[in-house]
């Protein structure tokens, strides 16, 4: 990945991680889309990234629970900043516990986790196939490889995003398309703090958010950013800002039942069964 003169569009981008990577991005030379629900943050983000680099970063309010939406953003951003070179989907959100999760949880998560990823590349990829080149990006979780204790919706959905982006590598790779998949474990962010707002519902619950605490380092934005960055120029598919995730996703492979035990004496540890 060049990132000197191409265009990155990242969703999710109004804060955290996805703030990160758009800054990361722009400091290497890219022209930058950021998109999110919240215009607001967007615009001031945009604003400071232009002050360094004229017309170099747009903001684009969109909601990519929906396919609509995905396909607005994909269009807009291509009117704003020419042909997409990389697309992040980087917007996420956690939410719900147990089986007792509502259908609005699991939907929700379903819909922003994993269909925001396929709905992007459905309208990316005759553009990447047609010039033989593009880059699909994601982020999953650590939970995406592993498992998040204490939230059902939010692991299930991260591991179809991994499998999502497995599948695109897979299939497309050879046709010129490049795939990466971010895994991080704790990173400071609202989503992990519990969110800024009641309300708000990207928050994680305390609880799961305690078993991300418990696992190891708590990252910081830039940290991440600067890890994908350097993995979208070498063009690794998995992206491990926390190396022991590879640890312990070897140790899934081989000796599933011992990593099956130590995720259970981890959530005893936390919840306290």
């Amino acid at each position: 990945m060049e990132f000197r003169g191409a265009v990155a569009v990242v969703t999710g981008a109004a804060g955290g991680i996805g703030a990160a990577l758009g800054e990361r991005f722009h400091d290497a030379g890219a022209t930058v889309v950021l998109s999110d629900r919240s215009g607001a943050a967007l615009e001031t983000i945009a604003a400071r990234l232009n002050a360094r680099r004229a017309n170099s970063a747009h903001a684009i309010v969109a909601d990519v629970a929906s396919e609509r939406e995905n396909e607005r953003l994909i269009t807009e951003a291509r009117r704003l900043a020419g042909p997409i070179d990389l697309f992040f989907a980087n917007a996420g959100v956690a939410m719900g516990t147990d089986l007792s999760a509502s259908e609005t949880d699991w939907n929700t998560s379903f819909d922003v986790n994993v269909h925001a990823h396929r709905w992007a590349a459905k309208y990316l990829l005759p553009e990447w196939l047609a010039a033989g080149r593009g880059y699909f990006a994601s982020t999953a979780s650590a939970a995406g490889v592993l498992a998040q204790i204490g939230s059902a919706p939010y692991s299930v959905t991260k591991h179809a995003a991994v499998a999502f982006a497995e599948w695109l590598s897979i299939t497309y790779g050879s046709r010129g398309l490049r795939v990466s998949c971010l895994c991080p474990q704790g990173v400071n962010t609202a989503m992990l703090r519990g969110g800024d707002r009641p309300t708000d519902d990207t928050a994680i619950n305390a609880n799961a958010g305690n078993v991300v605490r418990a696992a190891g380092a708590v990252l910081e934005p830039h940290e991440v950013a600067d890890a994908v960055h350097d993995a979208l120029v070498a063009e690794r598919f998995f992206v491990f800002p926390h190396p022991e995730v590879a640890d312990y996703l070897k140790l899934k492979a081989t000796d599933p039942e011992r990593w099956l035990a130590g995720m259970r004496k981890l959530q005893r540890r936390v919840f306290g069964v």
